[in-house]
């Protein structure tokens, strides 16, 4: 599996080292991560965790079909990740970036790791866990609060999402919300 910054050299089709130091460039690596995800099948969200340095830890794509595992979105595999590479399930002082507003669960599980931030692409209003439906990482009664920023390249990551479901649907106008909007 490729790791640190081989896959974002590959989507931008470079071979030479590249300086991370922007939340936009870790976002181009959480949506190279996406792209993969979707060759293989799987719905294309990405996610990568960076530390206070700018030094990226973790990076994956969403493997619930391949891993037969429906714990196995981008966030939780990058967690897991970097848990076994720190030796440590708490993840002090890290951002995450992601492709697609987490989860319950992926937002419960950053909570639990006590991810510092969490920069997302698009909203998910069907099923988000962070703005759109909960705000896990905001209630006061929970041990640990995220900052959360979201909309970073939302545009690209939507269309991305959107894009994945229209095919998979047989080219149907499809994709994240679109069902909510077409029933009013």
């Amino acid at each position: 599996m490729p790791t640190g910054l081989s896959v974002f050299r590959k989507a931008l089709n470079v071979s030479v080292p590249l300086t991370m130091d922007s939340p936009e460039q870790y976002m181009a690596v959480a949506l190279a991560e996406a792209r993969l995800a979707a060759e293989r099948g799987e719905v294309p969200i990405g996610a990568v965790l960076v530390d206070n340095s700018g030094q990226m830890i973790a990076q994956s794509g969403n493997r619930t079909i391949e891993l037969c595992d429906p714990g196995a979105h981008a966030e939780m595999l990058v967690l897991r990740q970097a848990g076994r590479l720190r030796g440590n399930y708490r993840l002090l002082d890290t951002t995450l970036y992601v492709t697609l507003e987490p989860c319950v669960m992926c937002a419960g599980a950053l909570v639990h790791a006590r991810v510092s931030r969490l920069v997302y692409g698009a909203v998910d209003p069907k099923a988000g866990g962070v703005v759109s439906l909960f705000q896990v990482g905001q209630d006061t009664r929970l041990n640990h609060l995220l900052d959360v920023e979201g909309g970073l390249l939302a545009d690209e990551c939507a269309t991305l999402l959107r894009a994945f479901f229209r095919q998979r649907r047989g080219g149907a106008a499809a994709g994240i919300g679109q069902e909510r909007l077409q029933s009013r």
